[in-house]
């Protein structure tokens, strides 16, 4: 299986991506040259980390038949210092809103998705190591 996405330069720093139909504009901040016309390209590594991990874990909460009122996630990356600059360490956080949600089942989905079902974590496993955290919250 093959995957193919077209990258076209719009101006300065600016790039437009179109990714399965969809199109993504990228860009630099204006310290580095851009205008600032959309997210940086490591940024959307970080989102695309979320995305894949996120679906997994609300497909395999559902299959455990566990359903939360809301979920969401906040991702850190830490950068090296020298170039080529690239995450060295992401932290994942997982928010979960609900109540008597099974803190065990969430962890379950969580390493599950971590550790055999995301492609995206797993290609990033083999240069940035690779936490999360788990919070429950009460739906507002």
């Amino acid at each position: 299986m093959s995957t193919s996405v077209s990258v076209k330069w719009i101006k300065g720093m600016a790039f437009e991506a179109e990714v399965t139909g969809h199109k993504i504009m990228l860009d630099a901040d204006v310290a580095a040259g851009g205008e600032d016309l959309g997210p940086r390209p490591k940024a959307l590594v970080l989102g695309s980390l979320g995305g894949c991990t996120g679906m997994d874990v609300v497909s395999v909460l559902k299959k455990m038949r566990v359903e939360p009122e809301g979920f969401e996630m906040v991702i850190e990356g830490d950068l090296t210092e020298t170039h080529p600059k690239y995450y060295h360490t992401i932290r994942l956080h997982y928010i979960f809103y609900g109540k008597n949600l099974p803190y065990d089942k969430l962890e379950t989905a969580i390493k599950l998705s971590q550790d055999k079902y995301c492609g995206v974590s797993a290609m990033l496993k083999g240069v940035a190591k690779i936490e999360f955290t788990i919070e429950v919250k009460e739906a507002p």
